[in-house]
């Protein structure tokens, strides 16, 4: 394809083509392809951080498959009475749903409820285990989640301990409820604010933290997107993206909060705590989450816990879609029986946990750890290699208005070359982020899809080549361009559309590199 185009300008009409120029130039293009795709796979190594999570070899041992709580006491079933309350705020207020037993004797223990990411209203959230907790003797009480506060990129979780305190405060001062045995629930992304809490406030009576992330948000994150790739097969070269991805700073700043550490609340803390994982979740440490809590909270003297894993249960300790029963029971009977269930034994039971790498610091990119830069470069090249073909086009357009004869294009071969290194350079771009987009969505869904995770790859990787390939008959076509006295480019406009599209196409290519697209192995 590019091997003749170098002698086709210049043969004269019915002479033979030159053999030995067309062989010289394929040999050329090759050879600069093999040594740009070389090139590239090695900057691409250089410039960020590799993916090699460490293997975790010691596995925490359950005690017991049971995960019933010896000792809990049997309570219930209680009617229960609903009421939606206002818990004022700094500055805001927000609703609650409280449920209250009706008909126990003496004062009952209360449980406040902390959301997660995936929750915000008390119509939707805490359903089922704030029922089960109400039926066996329990006052319970879901907030709304403070949302003027709360956004993607910004949210501060020292403060909605503050907030979520008002909740409790409100709890403990109700009728009927024992203000010495009120403690929080709190599941996922909450499990980073309820140590706050019980740090801030020592009558927190105990801590039941669900789902528990544990390390600070990024770490979770990296790990997650780890978990979730192997489950979707992946080829290994994709994993190169976890720590450019996650260990880079976001676009548009914020997001302060995915570098929180709760380990020094952790460490602190001297109430009971019951710490609940289902097996499923793929989300989440398993074994090192549990791990962290018993060392941090023994830090403090506190020797207080108990731990539970849920066969099959996902996030949340659901099982399609539903919190498993055997939690329900497990969590009133343990929040009933406080102090003494707090550390009765097994202290660790249920479905042995599997977590095969840690959720460990991720590594920090080296040169394109700026997002802002990242988003910068990539638009700005992509910009420029359309925009460029735009402007030369509509200055050619002014001079017919004008009645000039435009000056001689560039070479047709040059410019063909050109076009065919813009489309592949951005038509790689495209692809890759539609790949990504794919397979999110395919882990995201516990789904596997060879054609999207294999064939997809294969053929970003493929676009990629023949970017390379394009790039290397430009070149070489340059080169010859300049051997032979010929011009290169024409006019300023000329000059500028050819070396702003080789610059802006090259910016792509090491975008490309930095992503894996050109991985060797190295």
């Amino acid at each position: 394809m590019t091997g003749t185009d170098d002698t086709e300008a210049e043969r004269v009409p019915g002479e033979r083509r030159p053999v030995g120029d067309n062989r010289e130039v394929r040999y050329r293009v090759a050879a600069g392809t093999v040594v740009g795709a070389i090139v590239l796979a090695v900057l691409g190594a250089l410039m960020g951080p590799q993916w090699a999570p460490v293997p975790m070899t010691d596995p925490l041992t359950v005690q017991a498959e049971s995960t019933a709580i010896p000792g809990a006491p049997a309570a219930g079933p209680y009617p229960v009475a609903e009421k939606v309350v206002e818990v004022p705020l700094d500055g805001a207020t927000v609703e609650a749903r409280v449920l209250m037993p009706l008909g126990v004797e003496g004062d009952v223990p209360g449980v406040v409820f902390v959301h997660g990411a995936g929750t915000g209203a008390f119509e939707d959230a805490f359903v089922e285990q704030a029922e089960a907790l109400a039926e066996a003797g329990v006052a319970t009480i879901v907030p709304n989640k403070r949302l003027d506060t709360y956004t993607v990129r910004h949210r501060d979780y020292v403060l909605m301990a503050e907030d979520y305190l008002r909740s409790f405060d409100l709890l403990r001062d109700l009728p009927g409820v024992d203000p010495d045995r009120v403690g929080v629930y709190a599941e996922s992304e909450g499990a980073w604010i309820a140590p706050v809490m019980a740090v801030d406030e020592p009558d927190v009576a105990f801590v039941v933290l669900v789902s528990a992330p544990v390390v600070p948000a990024r770490q979770q994150a990296a790990f997650a997107v780890d978990s979730y790739l192997r489950n979707t097969g992946v080829p290994q070269q994709v994993f190169r993206a976890i720590p450019r991805a996650v260990g880079m700073s976001i676009p548009g700043g914020g997001f302060e909060y995915a570098d929180f550490d709760v380990a020094p609340y952790q460490r602190q803390m001297t109430q009971p705590v019951l710490v609940a994982y289902g097996t499923a979740d793929a989300s989440m440490p398993l074994v090192q989450g549990a791990e962290q809590i018993i060392r941090d909270v023994a830090i403090a003297g506190n020797t207080d816990y108990t731990v539970r894993y849920y066969r099959g249960a996902d996030h949340g300790i659901r099982v399609a879609g539903a919190v498993a029963p055997a939690f329900l029971r497990d969590l009133t009977g343990w929040v009933q029986g406080l102090p003494e269930t707090g550390s009765v034994w097994p202290r660790i039971a249920g479905d042995q946990p599997e977590q095969l790498y840690w959720a460990a610091p991720v590594p920090q990119p080296r040169w394109l750890g700026n997002g802002d830069v990242l988003v910068f470069l990539v638009l700005g090249a992509v910009g420029l290699v359309v925009l460029l073909p735009l402007a030369r086009w509509a200055a050619v357009g002014v001079q017919h208005l004008r009645g000039r004869a435009p000056a001689p294009g560039r070479d047709r071969v040059l410019a063909r070359r050109l076009a065919l290194l813009s489309a592949a350079s951005v038509g790689t771009v495209v692809a890759l982020v539609w790949y990504l987009v794919a397979v999110a969505r395919l882990a995201l869904g516990y789904e596997r899809n060879g054609w999207i995770v294999q064939g997809g790859w294969l053929g970003v990787r493929l676009l990629g080549l023949a970017a390379v390939l394009a790039a290397a008959a430009v070149v070489v076509r340059l080169r010859r361009l300049r051997q032979s006295g010929e011009p290169m480019a024409r006019g300023a406009v000329g000059h500028v559309v050819l070396w702003g599209t080789c610059a802006a196409c090259a910016a792509l290519l090491v975008v490309l590199a930095y992503w894996g697209v050109y991985q060797l192995g190295i």
